[in-house]
Parts: C-alpha cells; structure tokens; sequence
C-alpha cells in the first residue's frame, strides 16, 4: 500500500498530539478558581442576602469588618460583585462606602438598597447564584485549601521539569528515534494527567506536575526532528506552524472542554477524561509511522524524492550511523545563539498567557470557571491562524527568493512588531474583559506567526540527529527564563499589579528578535 503526501498524514498525528499536550496542561489552570479574600466576602454576602435566616445587622457587620482591613481591595469586591450579580459598579461603591462608615447614605439604609439590589438583580438577570457558587466552590484551589501562592510554585515546579525535559528529551530523540521517543514522551503525560484525579494536597499535585512537564516536553523537539526528517527546507515552516497551531486549537477547546467537564463532572473526573486522549493516540501514531521517510513502506517514490532533494546535502547524507554533535560542539556556531537567546526572551510571552490568563481574568474581572471556559478561548483562535500565516508567509519567501534567511527573518520580523503592539495596547487600552481579550488575540497570532519559523531554525542550521538537541536546548532556555517570570509575577502583582508584567515581556520582543539578526547573520546550513 502506498499512500500520497505522507508527509502530511505523520505532520497531522504530530498536530493531534500537541492538541491533547495543551488540553492537559491548561486543566489545572481553568479549574483552579479564585481564592482572594474579596471573592470569600462576595460568595458570603450573596450567600447571607439569600438565607432569609441572616439579620442585616449581621451582613452590615461582616461587610464593615471586612473593608476596614488594611490589606483589603475595596475595587476588587466591587468588581467581583459586579460580575457576579451584574450591578452597576456606581450603585456598588457608592453602598459600600456608606456601610464602610462615609458617604452621604445612612449605613443601614445602605445595606437594605444593596440587599435589595442583589435579590432584585438575581431575578431580573435569571441569574442562579446557586450554581455559580457551586462552580466556585468545588474548584481546585477550594477544594483542596490551596493559594495563589502555591498556584505559583506549582507553575514553577511543572516548567523546571519541562524545562530539564526539553534538553533530555532532544536527546532521547536524537537517539531513539520519534517513533518511539513520542510513545515514551506522550504514553507517561497521558498517565501524568489521568493520575491528577488522585492527589488530595500540594504534593501530590506537585508529584504530577512534575512528571506531566518532563514527559510534556517531549513534543516540541520531537517535533522538529521530525519535520526535519519528513519536509523540504522550504515546507518546514509551515509544518512547523501546523504543528504549532495544534497548540492554539488545543488551547481554543481546552476552556470550553474543561469548563464544560467541570461543571458535569467536578475537576476528579475531568482529569481522567483528559488524559486519556494521550493515551488512546499511540495506538494510530504506531500503526501509521512504520519507519522515517528513507524506509516507510507507505511512501510513493515521488514523494521520497521530493523530500530528499529539498534537504540540505548534510540531512541527505546523513544515515542512522551518523553521529550527531555535542552541545559543545552545537554550541560553537554563533548560529545556535539566535536559537537560545531568542528563545529565552520571547517564550516568556506566550507561557505568561498561558500560565496566568486564567488566574487574571479570576483576579480582575472577577469570573468563574464557567466564564473563564467563555472567554479564554478567543486568543487561542489568533495564535492558530498566526501559526499556519507565519508558516505559509515563510515558505513563500523562500520559493520566491531562494532565501531562507529572508523568509525566516522576514517573518519573524513582522510577527515581533504585531506583538510589540498588542502588549502596549495591553497597558494603554486593555481596561475591560473584552478588549483584553481581543487585543491578546492579536498578541499571540503576532508570537505564533514569528515562533513558527524560530523553532524551525535548529533544522535549517543543523542536520539529523544534532537537530533535537539544539532544539531541546533552546526550549530548556526558553522555560528556563519563563521560571523567573513565573516566580516574579506574584510578587509584582501583589505590591503593583499586572502592569509592569506587561511592560516588561512588551521590552523581551526587539531583545529577542535583535537576537536572532545578530547571532544568525545569515539563515543557512553551518555544516558545509
């Protein structure tokens, strides 16, 4: 049996992996829920207005307790009651402040209109509070007592293994090969997963964590090493930006799945479902992936030759004898620098969405599960479109030019400018759920459309098995700089806010697009 554009059918099981890679990795964050103490007081008020056996003495007491307290964010409460009862802000503050001891409302008087708002809203917004409490009280972090402090060293713990799985698992490929590097990476996430449903505390979690992030690894050099071994130089791109979508529409269905899940099912549940799907895809990668271009009996000639001339003559005379090269040895290009350095200042930027767009949109705009699963999909949906228009845009330039150094650069080049704006556009005018949402549409379709040709550039420097080892090293490095974000980001949004946050990863884009013109001069083979 032989079978056309193969190349294809291996690229589109590669493309199904990373779906089920981002579907596990984005479950812990979207059912985490918020745990601050002003979502406790707003859950408490709204459950207090609708026991009728609470006095509103009581409930004025609870609440002027609550806001005298130094530490307590009196915006926060008016945004996550807002949310969840869909009054004015206005009619909020100004109750509030009368409660709290000022304003010109009697505090009794306002206690009874902000009682009265919440039954009234309640009823005319059909809202069941009921539910939405319930969604919010069996979360993660409710569920098993834990903070966003330990929702920080979690992150942490899983991308120092990711990070340690990327260097180990370029090399495992390097030497085993994808077919059976994949089983191994793939078979032991999917079983990471599924074991979540377990834990009943942090270390548990912490346990998991772990091993979901050095087998996840697994998937990114996996993936080049692969695309290099089934793709002309002028198609690796956008194999590589099919492969990379498959993390954007992983990440589309993800809050839709997940929240779904959670809501049917409870968050034990939704982890075994999840993490079956690794699980189950071994068996058609097995059957289908027989043997690498050279070998596979599926093949047509005319796409073995197609393949083969299209590679560099360093991949065409490579055989499985041939050794590949040391990180040493890697590292002695000035090329492998662009791969490092650029990695290391622009991966902060996708992973700080990824890792924390949950918790912001928890922290700030007061949502729940559910409307996290609403609205977290929106950027993903950017970041796919920018994954295959950097891919095709790339090979383009390269058939019309006969340049590979003009078509990565090129769009690498544009892809860094899209996201440049959209992060100060984050600062500037990102001021409700909607435009935030919106303008990291465009901030991730700007990191997908450039990271696309990035992640390709070990393939077009370096050939066999030394490809899967710089690829590995640039991930590690990447994850290594996303560790410090990770670690960062709770300490600056407690003393500021998010802000600086933005500042800083929007000054990380020319940092590691400059690095990526000045280390690799120009886009070619170094093993001449």
């Amino acid at each position: 049996m032989k079978v056309k554009g193969l190349r294809w059918v291996i690229i589109g099981l590669i493309f199904l992996a990373t779906v089920v890679n981002y579907i596990d990795r984005s479950a812990l964050a979207i059912m985490w829920g918020g745990g601050t103490e002003e979502k406790e007081t707003v859950i408490n008020l709204v459950k207090a207005v609708e026991d009728s056996t609470v006095d509103q003495d009581s409930i004025v007491s609870y609440l002027s307790n609550q806001l005298q307290k130094e530490s307590f964010d009196q915006d926060s409460i008016v945004k996550h009651l807002s949310a969840l009862t869909k009054i004015e802000n206005n009619t909020i503050e100004q109750n509030l402040l009368a409660i709290k001891g000022g304003g010109k409302i009697d505090q009794d008087d306002a206690a009874k209109q902000l009682v009265a708002a919440i039954k009234n809203s309640v009823i005319t917004q059909k809202i069941n509070v009921f539910e939405v409490l319930r969604v919010e009280e069996h979360s993660i972090s409710r569920d098993l007592g834990l903070t966003k402090k330990d929702y920080a060293f979690i992150l942490n713990i899983f991308m120092v293994f990711y990070a340690l799985g990327q260097l180990f698992s370029g090399k495992l490929f390097d030497k085993v090969g994808t077919r059976i590097g994949y089983v191994l990476s793939i078979g032991i996430w999917g079983l990471s997963s599924l074991l979540h449903s377990t834990v009943r505390g942090l270390g548990g979690l912490l346990f998991f964590r772990s091993t979901l992030g050095i087998s996840e690894a697994g998937n990114w050099p996996g993936a080049v090493k692969s695309n290099a071994e089934w793709f002309p130089i002028k198609e690796r791109a956008i194999a590589q930006g099919l492969f990379n979508a498959g993390a954007s529409i992983g990440s589309v269905i993800a809050p839709l799945l997940i929240a779904t899940l959670f809501v049917a099912y409870g968050w034990r549940t939704t982890f075994i479902v999840v993490g079956s799907f690794g699980l189950l895809w071994i068996i058609p990668w097995l059957l289908i992936n027989k043997a690498g271009p050279k070998k596979h009996p599926w093949i047509t000639k005319e796409e073995q030759k197609y393949i083969t001339e299209g590679q560099s003559l360093a991949d065409q005379n490579a055989t499985e004898e041939t050794k590949g090269k040391s990180l040493k040895e890697i590292l002695s290009f000035k090329e492998s620098w662009s791969v490092v350095v650029g990695r290391f200042f622009l991966e902060p930027i996708w992973w700080l969405f990824v890792g924390w767009m949950p918790i912001y949109l928890f922290d700030v705009y007061g949502f729940n599960v559910k409307e996290v699963g609403m609205f977290l999909w929106v950027p993903y949906v950017g970041a796919a479109i920018g994954s295959i228009a950097g891919g095709f845009v790339s090979g383009k330039i390269i058939a019309k030019t006969n340049s590979i150094d003009k078509g990565r650069k090129t769009t690498i080049f544009i892809g860094g400018i899209i996201m440049l704006l959209g992060l100060i556009a984050t600062v500037l005018i990102g001021d409700t759920a909607e435009k935030f949402v919106a303008i990291v549409f465009f901030v991730l379709f700007g990191f997908q459309f450039a990271i696309s040709n990035v992640q390709t550039l070990p393939s077009d420097f370096f050939s066999g098995k030394s490809v899967g080892s710089l690829a590995g090293l640039g991930g590690m490095i990447g994850v290594s700089s996303v560790i410090i974000m990770n670690f960062l980001v709770p300490i600056v949004v407690e003393k500021f806010s998010y802000t600086p946050v933005f500042v800083a990863i929007a000054v990380f884009v020319p940092l590691g697009v400059g690095a990526i013109y000045y280390f690799a001069r120009n886009i070619e083979s170094v093993e001449k």
